[in-house]
């Protein structure tokens, strides 16, 4: 059984567009389109080049996919050992297996597929077929194969280049090598056909650009590139003799052919190396991918002749940092990254997707710098950050903290930019301040009205601003809030207390809008603070702390409510569920839990491959989100407890939680058809009765018991408008079967006649007692009225009130009957099972027969000891419900 965790299921990831494999172009005849296929670890994306949009996402693969290459038909991907075939970007159509290494390098050969394995081993795949048709293997140590292209026009040839430096053409058809070229003693890094016949560009590991001729092996023309290796190469074809070049260090330099100089350069294109380009063909556009996560269309439409950014798309290039839901309708994700960059991720369509561009000490300068050139006000990146929904189209709604700078700045969610304010108090002023780097803002709260923001800051003072106007509005304490490190800020709904956690372990409470120095109370929580999680809906407050424990906060009370313990890395996150039943924790040993706060309990654990540094809930309770240490993107995973069933049971916090891969795609695909795995998580069932001490209900309807009290007056409700027919022959004699329709005879008990003699039937027992009581006069032995209690609750009201008043012998009962009844009742009240309906039949039973029973001598003396049995189940009940409602009443009246 695969491991698996109770509440969350993967569901998929956000913010991948490409990474290190170059970038692939199909042009689709049906849809006059070009699309885009990058990878994305181990699936891949297709894109319309019209409008930049996600058309679908593959399967997903054992291991990451080492290359890629297209035809008209197919994508075809590398994991492993395996080569994948598929159709429409999703269909899996063919499967290649035969390799012993790792496949590096694949090229479409017409009806076949050349693949090269890390040993330069090639095969050659019928492709309709799946069977192999050549193999030929080089050797590592003379011609290792570093690149592969079939020039054009030249029939069931290929040329391959090598480690080395060093090409060789072959014909695939003869298995023969045909020429061999002597290299330039540099590895060759890329190979791209030029618009002219039989000339190839070549790319070197130290930067060298040669355009060769391939039929005489003469140098037509040799570049130098500055930054370099050359990682990519690409030619015009739309009557511009132009190639463009891409390095490692992100430069794109696009060279004059004709002139042989450098025509024009997009520096610092990517912040990443240029791995994929593709200059589209007869167009005057360009496509470039890079391992920094983006993909982006250049169009060659500068007065120079250069390129300009006509689309991108786009992720973090670095790590998330800092992940929050924002809005009420949870489809929208705020994302701070080291790249110093807030992205918006949208859970539903990667079109809504937004930049807010990249954190500035002067966010004008930097706009008008040129792009591509390395912005020397770029700011550290943003570590923590908070926003609110009020007010955000009147003023900024973001504030963020960067990493080692004390002053805040503000961002706007609705103008999709960073904000002009930098909020930082006059103390903390260059003229103030022998050294500046020494003071650090350290965490921060934005009110839920929208108007202020709180931050603390490492030397333990905590102010408040106006976001609107960036005005210093005040400090609590004095001078300082803590004398240590504050740690974590939070406010009440109603800005009525503001709460500090610093690292001396102390939590403090403020009232909001005051002098200073008041001070409400204080809190010592033994450890230091870590962080501070409050829930926008209630006044709980959770408080993660340096011994990996998290204690949850009564603001009301100021009081530890909680305090759950089970982690052993530091505590990185926390977030409540929206209906605050659950706490979800995350932390360095790789692990997430949750934890039922009612109960107080762990319920659900599982671990990841790399550690979870932020986590955030949505607010509809649908999704968890997820940040990790050194992925690019963020995971989702799905709430199984609003889709199906689930018994959560305590779990132990020494378990070792259940390791899950994270969530890639909505699909997964595996080389074997896979059964849904078992689960032995079977449905919880509670008890009949949890304790014999306890007084336990039935769990039946209140109707079925209730109108027993109330049962004249609902048949006199029910009372037809016409009086029942009279039968014209009424049954005599006979023994009849209580039914809802017609009588029928009881004939079970009738004395079989002999042959000749009279044809009537004489029973052995003329006592007439109902189906109820002839199982109630069964137990006259055994006393075991588990059988009568069955029979009793499957009746209704009528039914049982005309049981209970046959039991007299006026109704066909007998005294012998109703003692019986009487030590059933007295029976449930011992074993403090089914109370309201032995309190009901008893009601019914003296209400119906009180005067007949204190007539009858051994029916009155059982009476007391039912009294008994009575007072001994109720009174307790009565004083634990009286108290209650006393401590209530005193409540609300305060």
């Amino acid at each position: 059984m695969a491991p698996s965790s109770k509440i969350f299921l993967p569901s998929r990831s956000l913010g991948y567009v490409s990474n290190h494999l170059p970038l692939r172009v199909r042009y689709i005849k049906a849809r006059k389109e070009h699309l885009i296929v990058t990878c994305v670890g181990k699936s891949f994306h297709t894109y319309g080049i019209t409008h930049f949009g996600l058309l679908s996402v593959s399967g997903l693969h054992s291991k990451d996919i080492t290359c890629m290459t297209t035809d008209a038909f197919h994508v075809y991907t590398a994991s492993g050992n395996t080569i994948y075939a598929w159709r429409r970007g999703t269909e899996l159509k063919h499967t290649y297996r035969g390799h012993e290494h790792p496949i590096v390098l694949m090229l479409a050969f017409g009806v076949h597929l050349i693949s090269i394995d890390e040993s330069s081993h090639l095969k050659v795949w019928d492709i309709k077929g799946e069977s192999l048709f050549l193999e030929l293997t080089f050797d590592r140590n003379v011609f290792p194969v570093s690149v592969l292209m079939h020039p054009s026009t030249y029939l069931n040839k290929i040329l391959l280049g090598s480690a080395k430096g060093t090409m060789q053409l072959w014909n695939l058809n003869q298995a023969k090598l045909i020429y061999s070229f002597e290299g330039w003693d540099a590895g060759i890094s890329c190979i791209e056909q030029a618009p002219a016949l039989d000339v190839v560009g070549v790319g070197l590991v130290n930067g060298r650009i040669i355009i060769h001729n391939l039929k005489f092996d003469e140098t037509i023309m040799e570049f130098q590139q500055d930054w370099g290796m050359v990682t990519s190469l690409s030619f015009r074809s739309d009557g511009h003799p132009i190639m463009a070049s891409g390095g490692i260090s992100g430069h794109i330099v696009f060279w004059d052919l004709e002139a042989r100089r450098v025509s024009s350069q997009l520096p610092s294109a990517h912040d990443g190396a240029v791995s994929g380009m593709v200059c589209l063909p007869n167009e005057p556009l360009m496509l470039t991918s890079s391992p920094d996560n983006t993909l982006k269309l250049w169009i060659f439409d500068m007065t120079d002749g250069g390129a300009r950014l006509l689309r991108i798309r786009e992720g973090h290039s670095a790590s998330p940092n800092h992940i929050r839901f924002h809005g009420a309708n949870g489809s929208n994700i705020l994302s701070a990254a080291s790249d110093s960059s807030l992205r918006i991720f949208n859970t539903r369509s990667e079109q809504f997707n937004k930049s807010l561009g990249k954190a500035s000490y002067n966010r004008k300068s930097s706009k008008k710098r040129k792009r591509g050139i390395e912005d020397p006000l770029k700011m550290p990146p943003i570590v923590k950050f908070t926003s609110e929904t009020t007010r955000e189209k009147e003023w900024d709604n973001i504030a963020a903290l960067h990493l080692g700078l004390p002053m805040v700045t503000s961002w706007s969610y609705d103008k999709k930019k960073m904000g002009d304010l930098k909020l930082l108090p006059e103390r903390f002023h260059k003229k103030n301040l022998k050294n500046m780097w020494d003071v650090e803002a350290t965490c921060l709260c934005l009110t839920q009205c929208g108007n202020f923001v709180i931050v603390g800051y490492n030397t333990g003072h905590v102010d408040r601003f106006n976001i609107q106007s960036g005005i210093w509005r005040g400090t609590y304490g004095d001078p300082k809030a803590h004398e240590s490190s504050i740690r974590g800020v939070a406010t009440d709904g109603l800005n009525q207390v503001t709460i500090t956690g610093g690292s001396d372990g102390l939590l403090k409470f403020w009232r909001f809008k005051t002098k200073k120095d008041e001070l409400l109370s204080q809190l010592n929580v033994e450890e230091s603070v870590s962080f501070l999680r409050s829930h926008s809906e209630n006044a709980m407050l959770a408080v993660g702390l340096d011994d990996f424990t998290i204690s949850v906060v009564d603001i009301d009370t100021q009081r530890v409510v909680r305090k759950f313990a089970g982690h052993t890395g530091q505590l990185t996150d926390a977030t409540f569920s929206p209906d605050s039943r659950w706490l979800i924790t995350s932390s360095m040993d790789c692990s997430i839990r949750t934890w039922n706060i009612p109960s107080g309990l762990l319920v659900d654990q599982f671990a990841t491959e790399a550690a979870p540094i932020s986590i955030d809930m949505s607010p509809t309770g649908e999704t968890l989100a997820t940040a990790h240490v050194d992925y690019l993107g963020i995971f989702l995973w799905s709430n199984k407890t609003l889709f199906q069933k689930i018994a959560l049971k305590a779990l132990s916090p020494e378990e070792e939680p259940p390791l899950i891969e994270f969530p890639e795609i909505q699909t997964e695909y595996k080389e074997e058809c896979l059964d849904v795995p078992e689960t032995d998580d079977t449905e919880f069932i509670s008890p009949d009765q949890i304790s014999k001490d306890l007084i336990t209900l039935s769990g039946l309807a209140s109707s079925r018991w209730q109108n027993l009290l109330n049962i004249d007056l609902v048949k006199q409700r029910n009372k037809p408008k016409a009086p029942p027919k009279v039968p014209k022959a009424a049954p005599f004699f006979l023994p009849t079967v209580s039914t809802l329709s017609t009588f029928e005879f009881d004939l079970k008990n009738a004395l079989p006649t002999e042959e000749g003699e009279s044809k009537m039937l004489f029973p052995q027992d003329f006592t007439n007692f109902s189906a109820f009581g002839r199982k109630l006069d069964a137990t006259r032995g055994s006393n075991d009225f588990s059988e009568c209690m069955a029979h009793l609750k499957t009746l209704g009201p009528s039914m049982v009130d005309f049981e209970i008043k046959s039991l007299a012998p006026e109704g066909g009962g007998s005294v012998d009957l109703m003692l019986q009844f009487m030590k059933m009742i007295a029976e449930v009240l011992k074993s403090n099972r089914d109370f309201e309906l032995a309190e009901a039949y008893m009601s019914v039973l003296l209400k119906s027969h009180g005067s007949f029973i204190a007539q009858t001598e051994v029916l009155g003396n059982f009476l007391l000891e039912l009294k008994n049995r009575h007072m001994a189940a109720w009174v307790p009940l009565q004083e634990d419900l009286m108290y209650t409602i006393c401590v209530l009443k005193h409540w609300t009246n305060v």
